[in-house]
């Protein structure tokens, strides 16, 4: 009785206006964000995962949209890969900035909080790293406070956690959505643009959701573990953790939709019956664009005879372009910013860079230390909180 009476009260107050907050919430545009990082560490770690494995492609970015509102960021929405760590998400972001030269076309993320609540969730433990490169915390306040903001656009993913762990069996089916997208998008009469991930679902296939067992790791700041063959394998290699497989990303840039015209209200006045409403209509219609994407551009997730191409055209930058050399490469990065000796030249890295870099930072090879690895690990990825 008690949690039928809560959530109708939740229905009637579903709104609350907090645009006075967000004024006095805008220290979290800054707070992290760090341009000249954000483009150094796309420029010379994120090209390696982007151009040599992944092998993003961006379909239909030519024609960018405009701000239908100059003054308000346009809202760009994808769907996630399932059971996968978020690379869809990090080489959009990333590909999007270079693309637009870092300026106002490009996108700041609002990342679910559980990505940053560990160093486990940053890649290869690298504290606050989300945060660095102009990720945002999703919470209703601080996505009001970034459209109060016109440097960037913002990126969301409106699935949220249970988007990344919906399991192969529902691989591009889109899960229940966020409203607070749909709110703002009414009551700023701003774009919602759909971004379609394809292949994105084969970074990790035939993996699937396990309820007890993310009840288990959720306590330890991991917001679910893939139930999979690769899955076995995570104790014996950390990096695995981080892994995925060379499916060829491709982002395919949809049709705007708008929600502020299918509503004379303002949206104080919508009821909560209204914005569901509202909400599964644009649902439908970023499901039908996506099933259009999939059947245009998925029928080969991996071209593995490109991928091999490339490998093999690019073996000066083994193993540092494969996922066992990616905690190798974050590394060194991490050891010229610290230095402040990173430039404007790409990272002078060859085969033996490897022996050097664990020479420099012999902490990296928990990452390759069966079982025992994982201690350290874990000590330092539990133990901060980003």
């Amino acid at each position: 009785m008690n949690e039928a009476v809560n959530t109708l009260t939740k229905k009637q107050n579903w709104y609350s206006d907090l645009s006075e907050q967000a004024a006095n919430n805008k220290h979290i545009v800054h707070e992290y964000f760090d341009l000249k990082f954000t483009k150094h560490i796309i420029s010379k770690v994120i090209k390696y995962l982007s151009d040599y494995y992944f092998r993003a492609m961006f379909i239909g970015f030519e024609n960018m949209p405009q701000r239908n509102n100059p003054e308000v960021p346009l809202i760009f929405a994808s769907n996630h890969s399932g059971m996968a760590f978020p690379w869809d998400g990090i080489i959009l972001a990333s590909g999007v900035y270079e693309m637009f030269d870092f300026g106002p076309d490009s996108m700041r993320p609002l990342a679910s909080p559980m990505l940053s609540e560990s160093v486990l969730m940053n890649p290869y433990l690298y504290e606050n790293l989300w945060k660095i490169v102009g990720s945002v915390d999703a919470s209703f306040l601080n996505f009001e406070t970034m459209m109060l903001q016109n440097e960037h656009n913002l990126l969301i993913y409106p699935e949220g956690v249970p988007g990344i762990g919906k399991g192969f069996n529902k691989r591009y089916q889109f899960q229940r959505f966020s409203s607070s997208f749909i709110t703002m998008s009414i009551k700023y009469k701003t774009d919602i643009v759909p971004i379609l991930t394809v292949n994105g679902e084969y970074i990790n296939p035939y993996a699937y959701r396990s309820g007890w067992l993310n009840k288990l790791v959720n306590k330890l700041g991991v917001p679910f573990l893939p139930m999979g063959f690769v899955s076995l394998f995570i104790p014996f290699q950390p990096w695995i953790f981080y892994m995925g497989f060379p499916a060829k990303l491709t982002y395919v840039l949809g049709q705007a939709i708008k929600p502020y015209e299918m509503t004379s209200k303002p949206i104080g006045e919508l009821s909560y019956e209204e914005l569901v409403e509202i909400k599964e209509k644009v649902r439908t219609k970023m499901q039908e664009q996506l099933n259009d994407a999939v059947k245009k551009y998925g029928k080969k997730p991996y071209r593995f005879r490109e991928f091999f191409s490339i490998t093999f055209k690019n073996l000066d930058k083994f193993p540092f372009s494969m996922p066992f050399g990616w905690p190798l490469l974050f590394e060194q990065f991490n050891l010229l910013w610290k230095k402040n000796k990173i430039d404007d030249k790409p990272l002078r890295l060859g085969f033996l860079s490897s022996l050097r870099i664990l020479l420099q930072s012999p902490k990296q090879l928990f990452f390759y230390l069966p079982i025992i690895g994982w201690i350290p690990l874990l000590i330092k990825g539990l133990r901060k909180k980003s």
